[in-house]
C-alpha cells in the first residue's frame, strides 16, 4: 500500500487545540469523482473515529459545528469526516429534492440507473476512504491500523449503525444521534431505497440489509460487547415520523445487545444538541478503541 493510497490534494491546515483539522480531495476509484473529506489530527494520535453526517450536509458540517476537537484532543481521538454524497454528476435531477440524491447518499450502494454508476457510498467508505486514511496516519503520524469507531447523526446515524452492523469485524464501537433507526418504516429510507434500490418485491430483502432494526434482528446476537450509545431529542420534529428509536431498541432487546438510549427533554435534531452531547460520545468509543 503506497503513500499515497488516496493521492491526497491538502485543500487546507488549520492548528486546532494543539493538532491540525485539515481538509482533503482525493479522485476517488469507487465514486468516479474527486471527493472530499476533513480529518482532525491530534497532538498525539491513539485512535480513529469516523463520524457521518446527516442529509444536506458535507465534510464541513460536524468539522465546524460540532465542537468535538477539543475533547478528541484530550482523548487521542483522530476524527475522519467524509462527505455524504458524490458532488459534480451529471445526473439528471440530482438535486430535485433535499432528501434525495445530492448530500443524500444513505451510505449503501446503489443499484438502480442513473444512481449505481456513482452514488456507491458503502464501498467508498468501506474499501477506499478508511483504508487509505489508516495508512495515511500511519506513515504521517505514527497511527498503525485498528480497528476504528463509527458514530453519526440522523441520516449518518443510521450509516454509523448499519455499516457497523454489516461490518462488525472492522468497527470496534460505535454510537448515534438522531438516527434513522427503521428506514423501511419511515419516508426519508423509503424514498431513498426505492430509489438507489429499486421498488419491486426482490429488492425489499436488498433493503433490509440496509436497515438498523431489521439488520439487528436478523442477527440474533449482540455485535458489540462494548454497548451500544444512541441520544434522541425528546423536542426533534422527525422523532416520531422518520426515526423511530423504538423500534431499534426492542430488536436491541431481542438481539441481546446492549444499548444505552438516552432521551433527552428540550433538545431538537440540530447541532446544538450534538454539541451538548458529543463529548460523551467521544468517551464511550475511546473507552474502547484506546482500552487495548
Amino acid at each position: 500500500m503506497s503513500a499515497d493510497l488516496l493521492g491526497l490534494e491538502l485543500l487546507s491546515d488549520h492548528g486546532c487545540f494543539g493538532g491540525r483539522q485539515q481538509f482533503y480531495r482525493h479522485a476517488s476509484r469507487e465514486i468516479g469523482l474527486p471527493m472530499r473529506f476533513a480529518l482532525f489530527v491530534p497532538p498525539r494520535p491513539r485512535g480513529l473515529l469516523v463520524f457521518l453526517a446527516g442529509l444536506t450536509c458535507t465534510e464541513e458540517t460536524f468539522t465546524m459545528k460540532a465542537g468535538a476537537q477539543a475533547a478528541a484532543s484530550r482523548l487521542g481521538l483522530a476524527l475522519l469526516m467524509p462527505d455524504t454524497s458524490p458532488r459534480g454528476t451529471e445526473v439528471a435531477g440530482q438535486a430535485e429534492s433535499w432528501d434525495f440524491g445530492l448530500g443524500a447518499g444513505f451510505y449503501l450502494d446503489a443499484v438502480e440507473a442513473p444512481w449505481a454508476q456513482h452514488w456507491r457510498m458503502e464501498s467508498y467508505l468501506i474499501a477506499e476512504l478508511l483504508p487509505g486514511v489508516q495508512q495515511h496516519l500511519a506513515q504521517a503520524h505514527g497511527l498503525e491500523p485498528q480497528r476504528p469507531g463509527i458514530f453519526g447523526h440522523s441520516m449518518g446515524g443510521h450509516g454509523a449503525l448499519t455499516l457497523a452492523l454489516r461490518h462488525p469485524s472492522l468497527f470496534r464501537s460505535v454510537s448515534a444521534f438522531a438516527p434513522i433507526c427503521a428506514p423501511m418504516q419511515c419516508p426519508w429510507g423509503q424514498k431513498a431505497f426505492g430509489g438507489y434500490l429499486g421498488q419491486s418485491d426482490a429488492s425489499h430483502a436488498i433493503w433490509a440489509g440496509h436497515d438498523a432494526t431489521a439488520l439487528m434482528l436478523a442477527r440474533g446476537s449482540a455485535a458489540y460487547a462494548g454497548g451500544i450509545l444512541i441520544d434522541q431529542g425528546l423536542a426533534d420534529p422527525f422523532l416520531a415520523t422518520q426515526l423511530k428509536p423504538e423500534a431499534f431498541e426492542v430488536a436491541c432487546q431481542v438481539a441481546g445487545q446492549d444499548l444505552t438510549l438516552r432521551r433527552h427533554a428540550g433538545y431538537d435534531h440540530g447541532y446544538y444538541f450534538i454539541a451538548s452531547f458529543v463529548e460523551d460520545h467521544l468517551r464511550h468509543h475511546a473507552g474502547q478503541l484506546l482500552a487495548v
